[in-house]
């Protein structure tokens, strides 16, 4: 770890963190508030594979669905229309409709080869994305001067390297860029964040070997067809399951590549101080 104790990490002229947990717990909240300060440069991992990395698959899944209808049809041919996706910090919707939802096309689902498809196209990006990671480090020094750093990770970071192999090569570069910090929820998360969710079900990205076998167990307990497949019914069941998968994932992470600290605790920041102060905490309990 670049910080060895809370005082390395205290007295540190340049703070560089990187923040992973399941989305809801807090990293985008946390490091928005960082941003804002001026002396953080807030590097979010989605909105970077969004514009950088798939941009375009975006894009070009808008102009088919406009190509359908005559009359943008002919705007678009002629080049008198121009579609692309608004992405922001706070607006990462065009990535997660991109990814869409597996099951019956008539209520909004993907074939499954094509929804495969688009799930390795997120799996390359994120991983592309992880690994600018320490040229946004230098970037946000040397052309705009600021001396912190936070990457804020997506909460499928964890499906795509091996916490448990000390030469992952992904872990490593970030590991040595910046100080890997979890923000472990409580069972009272889990239960808060499947029942948002159930409100609310947004597409995520899965190891595909998770996802094929969450798949089939869907389908032989409901003695279904691929095309019976209810979209937004199979992502709300495959969620808790995957927070399942993942809490060991991002464990191993924490214990062999950083700290941990609790959400509870993160929840509590309201300002640099108190995150400076929450971070130093995690490194004095892993000492």
């Amino acid at each position: 770890m670049i910080y060895q104790t809370a005082s390395d990490w205290t007295n540190a002229a340049q703070k560089r963190v990187l923040l992973f947990a399941m989305s809801g717990l807090g990293k985008t909240h946390v490091s928005a508030m960082l941003r804002e300060t001026r002396d953080w440069f807030h590097y979010s991992i989605d909105y970077r594979i969004g514009t950088r990395y798939m941009g375009e698959y975006i894009a070009d899944n808008a102009k088919a669905e406009a190509m359908k209808v005559p009359f943008l049809r002919e705007l678009l041919l002629s080049d008198s229309i121009h579609i692309g996706s608004n992405i922001s910090f706070d607006n990462l919707t065009p990535v997660s409709t991109y990814l869409g939802k597996p099951g019956d096309p008539a209520k909004g689902g993907l074939p499954m080869a094509e929804y495969q498809r688009r799930q390795d196209q997120f799996r390359r990006a994120e991983l592309d994305a992880l690994r600018d990671t320490p040229y946004f480090i230098d970037r946000a020094q040397a052309l705009y001067g600021y001396p912190h750093f936070v990457c804020d990770t997506g909460g499928s970071i964890c499906e795509w390297v091996d916490a448990g192999d000390p030469a992952d090569p992904v872990l490593r570069m970030l590991s040595d860029s910046c100080l890997m910090v979890w923000i472990k929820g409580s069972d009272d998360h889990t239960v808060d964040l499947v029942e948002r969710f159930d409100k609310a079900p947004k597409p995520m990205a899965y190891e595909p070997e998770f996802l094929l076998a969450a798949w089939g167990e869907y389908m032989r307990e409901n003695k279904y067809l691929a095309v019976d497949v209810d979209p937004n019914s199979f992502i709300r069941w495959i969620f808790a399951r995957a927070l399942a998968h993942r809490q060991p994932r991002y464990e191993a992470m924490a214990n062999n590549w950083g700290i941990t600290v609790q959400a509870s605790d993160m929840a509590s920041v309201r300002d640099e101080a108190d995150f400076v102060a929450v971070i130093a905490q995690g490194l004095a309990v892993r000492d």
